[in-house]
Formats: structure tokens, sequence, C-alpha cells
């Protein structure tokens, strides 16, 4: 995240600016997803690239991502791509401290804006549970796991009372310490092929859900 073009545009505007606007117009009828997020997002791509082939399915995450980054470039990166659905993942890396120290409170502020902005464009909303973490391994120390089940209730309770639904990857992943799972994680944070094999099927009957609904 050190790069000059990374300091010169905070939030990386540019990293998906020529994507965008290369994206086909969409189809009659087609209904388009795009995934906001950090490194968990953007990795799932390269890991897991038979979830997105051949689906209407957007990555727009970038790793190492904050919540107000994602904010300030939520409608370059979500709204002008007109999708149905959002499924927005943020928060793990403000409890890090990425761009300076953050409460759980400003934390939700900046999630919680995003789904009001893409509510507020007709665009329904997916809000994800943060994925469990005993510790960070670029902030040893850090110790994480609390912050992150709090950070969960807040962004569930959100969820349930403006009817938003909410998708809950951590409950499957979370290991006895409150850390993400061996089998899931090769560094305790970022999620492996059977990590993301999870989510996959998570999120693919969450997306299923809400598309149902009138």
């Amino acid at each position: 995240m050190g790069s000059k073009i990374q300091m010169q545009d905070w939030p990386y505007l540019k990293k998906y600016q020529k994507e965008n606007s290369k994206l086909p117009a969409l189809k009659s009828g087609q209904k388009r997803i795009v995934f906001m997020g950090d490194s968990i997002t953007e990795f799932w791509s390269a890991l897991c690239p038979e979830f997105f082939a051949g689906k209407p399915y957007i990555n727009r995450g970038i790793s190492g991502q904050t919540s107000p980054q994602m904010l300030i470039r939520f409608r370059a990166d979500v709204i002008a791509l007109k999708p149905t659905i959002v499924v927005l993942l943020a928060g793990a890396n403000d409890i890090a401290g990425n761009t300076g120290p953050s409460t759980l409170e400003m934390i939700t502020d900046n999630i919680f804006s995003m789904a009001e902005l893409a509510k507020a464009h007709q665009i329904k909303v997916i809000l994800c549970s943060v994925l469990p973490a005993y510790d960070f391994h670029w902030k040893p120390g850090s110790f994480p796991a609390e912050k992150i089940v709090t950070l969960n209730t807040m962004i569930k309770k959100y969820s349930d009372a403006n009817e938003i639904l909410y998708l809950d990857y951590y409950s499957a992943l979370v290991d006895e310490r409150k850390g993400l799972k061996a089998a899931y994680a090769d560094d305790g944070v970022h999620p492996n092929k059977a990590g993301y094999e999870v989510m996959n099927s998570l999120a693919e009957k969450a997306i299923e859900k809400v598309l149902s609904k009138k």
C-alpha cells in the first residue's frame, strides 16, 4: 500500500478505473452483483476464480483498505456500476489501525453510510460479518478477537433493524480461540481455498435469498 499512486490517491480510485469504464452495459434482466471489501474480497477471485466465472459478479476488493477508503470510492466502484446487490465486507483493517486509530462506532458509521448510499440508489445490500482473527500478523499484539465480536453484533443489529440481510461468515469459520480455523487460513487472517469454499456457499445462498425477495 506504499506506492506513489496510492499515496496520492488515498482511496485508490485509480485501481478499478479502467475496468469500470470497460464494463459492458447490463443486458435486459441481468442482475449484477458487486463485492466490495478489502484483501479478503480482492484475493477471492485469485483463489476461487470458479466462484466468479460465468456470473455477473464484480470484485471490487482492495487489499489493506479501511472503511473510510471504501466509502470514498463507493460511488465509483459500486453505485456507478448499477448492480442489483452489493455484498459489503469491511472493518478488519480499521480494527488493525491501517489508516489510523478508529473506534467501532467510526467503523459502523462508514459501513452504514455505504449501506444507506446503496439503498438510496435502489441497490440491495448484504452486510457481511467480519471474519474471525485471533491476531493480525502485520500488527502483532493487537488482540482483535473481542472487537470483531462486538463489531459483528453492531452490524447484525443494524441489519435486522433495517431489513438488510446479514451474511454470517464468522460462525462458520471461527475456532475455540475466536480466531480463524487453521483449516481455513494459512496466516490466521486471510482465507485459503478451503475457507473461500465455505464463503462461496454462504454468499450464494445470501444472494439467492435477496434476489428472491420482491
